[in-house]
């Protein structure tokens, strides 16, 4: 795993942008994409730079069941707004969140996954460890699941509505298995409220109870922490 300390977010997104430069440079095809406030600087580079997706594929990591793509809190709907209305994909991918039959849509997801296969997955760490909706306890060989959210992960994005009870209960998410598979791997962190988890991640033990130590196991990790984030490494 290579560790980068920057600055701060700013700092962060540039970092960033040049892993998925050197990414397209090496012919990458397919990108697996993150929401959240954590990649919004990165996307800030993506957008403002000159590289062309506009013959690539993008996997989306999840999205909020109950809330459809018109939804100013629906990832999908972020996705537009920070990447996709000005840098276009020939075909993105985000999970349906307005698909009830969690069995069809996670088998659904898993096909898309399969046929494409990810060449660089962006992520950012929860609080409380996970990656994606991988709460705690989620298994290493996990694929696409509905996940029950943590109610520590509920208060983290209670902020993005208009009070917690509008926060939905469920997601729909790829497994840390899926995020294994692929080829290289972008995780990023800011502030100190993500100190212990970072610690954790990197250098604690490989365990269900942190689901990001999961990536101590790939061979081809970047990880990117502010001065904050990193602030309890040994």
């Amino acid at each position: 795993m290579h560790v980068q300390i920057v600055k701060d977010q700013a700092a962060g997104g540039k970092a960033g942008f040049q892993i998925f430069q050197q990414a397209l440079t090496a012919g990458a095809k397919v990108l697996g994409l993150a929401t959240g406030s954590t990649p919004i600087s990165i996307y800030q580079q993506l957008v403002a730079s000159d590289l062309d997706f506009s013959q690539l594929t993008s996997v989306n990591l999840d999205e909020y069941v109950g809330l459809g793509p018109d939804h100013p809190q629906s990832y999908r709907y972020f996705m537009q707004q920070h990447l996709f209305n000005a840098k276009p994909f020939a075909h993105f991918y985000v999970p349906d969140g307005l698909n009830a039959d969690a069995a069809a849509e996670t088998k659904r997801y898993d096909d898309i996954i399969a046929a494409n296969p990810i060449d660089l997955q962006l992520l950012g760490l929860g609080r409380n460890g996970h990656v994606g909706f991988n709460e705690p306890g989620t298994d290493e060989h996990s694929t696409t699941h509905k996940v029950a959210l943590t109610q520590s992960t509920i208060d983290a994005n209670a902020r993005f509505f208009d009070n917690e009870d509008e926060v939905p209960r469920y997601a729909y998410s790829m497994g840390i298995g899926s995020i294994l598979q692929a080829k290289e791997i972008l995780i990023v962190a800011y502030g100190e409220a993500k100190a212990a988890a970072v610690a954790a991640m990197l250098q604690g033990p490989v365990t269900p109870d942190v689901p990001a130590s999961f990536l101590q196991t790939h061979p081809n990790v970047h990880v990117i922490l502010d001065e904050a984030a990193a602030s309890q490494l040994k």
